[in-house]
């Protein structure tokens, strides 16, 4: 025994060059403790302006980050259905879902789901993560050919990686690109696309989109995860073009788990070739009861009445922006530059506005931005108070005269 301490191991070596290449690139990140119920809470690590730097963490803060876009996280039905489904099986499921992990909680879930989206059957999976995986691993096999609008979520991307499928990127809502391309393809193809997208949020072109997948008898699938104040598919086009619908319990839901919908038989091949399904412990009943009760609100007149007024708070804050039309929650403000998103963002949080920095690799460089997400249960104070300060934000981070946002350095537009 020599006492010189032991060299590192490759993998030692290689983790920690690793990290290191992710800190010198200023992209360092880890989770934030947030202590809410509903959109105000404490959060780990703020201090708001003015107090001592001494002082404790956690001072107020209203998330504009969340994907509970209705706020059925903490809407008492919601909850109280989670209660009893925990009261009457218990914490977990036990199992997967082929074995003794389904409870009839599921098959109800699954039920209200086929009926919501109009469609034969739907299948639930524990994430929407899993659901897109299992989609095109079990679809775009050898013989097919994917079509993926380049703007696409990355469990799509991965989805493609994982099947055998060719895959085709065409550009962001070019479907001209995308009607040549199925044109030159051989093989069974199958047209992905979200419904809106997550980091722009711009909604697809469904009447054309479904109009181009018939024409080239495609499979088409579409990606609903943020669709909750729409697009809908147009009249008719459940039945004239083969529609798989994917959607998350965990967003418009405030739930847990991702579903999808569709022909009885492709569901029915799902749960008998999808790895993510058949070889993972089945959603919690407590989960599955949650997303049960927010099906029933979402398709009541207080569905209704939470979309309205989801659907206005997103006119306002997307106005004051300079967006003006703009269809979902998601509404960025793209500024470019990496550090002025970050100071921007930091600007807003020590106002006690959590409005987060969204930057490479999430986005192309030069397109970073802020990402405001908005909630039917954020107040029309705090509504307020966000457009007050959007509207006096400078891209490098400080306050300046009410002139709106889109103006100067920090543009209002929606790269695509």
């Amino acid at each position: 025994m020599t006492g010189a301490e032991p060299a590192a191991s490759p993998w030692t070596a290689w983790v920690d060059q690793s990290c290191r290449t992710v800190e010198a690139a200023g992209q360092w990140r880890r989770p934030r403790a947030f202590d809410a119920l509903g959109p105000e809470g404490a959060l780990e690590g703020h201090r708001p302006e003015g107090r001592d730097a001494a002082g404790p963490d956690g001072g107020p803060v209203v998330s504009f980050a969340s994907n509970d876009y209705l706020g059925l996280t903490a809407d008492p039905e919601v909850v109280v259905a989670a209660h009893r489904a925990l009261d009457r099986w218990g914490t977990g499921s036990g199992a997967s879902r082929l074995v003794t992990g389904t409870r009839p909680v599921h098959a109800e879930l699954e039920s209200a789901l086929a009926s919501w989206k109009g469609c034969e059957q739907a299948v639930v999976f524990p994430t929407g993560f899993a659901a897109n995986l299992s989609v095109l691993s079990v679809f775009g096999t050898e013989g097919a050919h994917v079509f993926s609008d380049e703007l696409n979520h990355a469990s799509i991307i991965d989805g493609c990686r994982l099947g055998r499928a060719g895959v085709t990127v065409y550009p962001h809502g070019d479907l001209g690109a995308l009607d040549a391309a199925l044109a030159r393809s051989p093989g069974r193809p199958i047209v992905i696309s979200d419904t809106v997208f997550s980091m722009d949020g711009d909604q697809a072109d469904l009447t054309e989109l479904c109009s181009v997948a018939a024409r080239h008898d495609a499979l088409l699938v579409l990606d609903e995860a943020h669709a909750v104040l729409g697009p809908d598919l147009p009249p008719g086009a459940v039945g004239a073009v083969e529609v798989l619908r994917m959607g998350t319990l965990s967003k418009t839901l405030g739930s847990l788990g991702g579903f999808v919908a569709g022909p009885a038989r492709f569901v029915e091949l799902l749960v008998n070739r999808a790895r993510p399904y058949i070889f993972t412990t089945a959603a919690t009943p407590a989960d599955a009861a949650a997303a049960l009760a927010a099906v029933a609100i979402l398709r009541s007149p207080r569905g209704a009445a939470l979309r309205d007024r989801l659907a206005a708070h997103v006119d306002r804050v997307a106005a004051s922006v300079g967006r003006h039309g703009h269809g979902s929650p998601i509404i960025p403000v793209v500024i470019g530059d990496e550090a002025d998103a970050v100071a921007a963002s930091a600007h807003l949080l020590a106002q006690g506005l959590w409005v987060p920095a969204i930057r490479p690799p999430t986005v192309p460089r030069g397109t970073s931005r802020l990402r405001i997400t908005l909630s039917a249960v954020h107040s029309d104070r705090q509504v307020d108070r966000l457009i007050d300060a959007l509207v006096r934000l400078d891209p490098g981070g400080s306050s300046r005269p009410a002139s709106g946002v889109g103006t100067g350095g920090a543009r209002a537009d929606v790269a695509s």
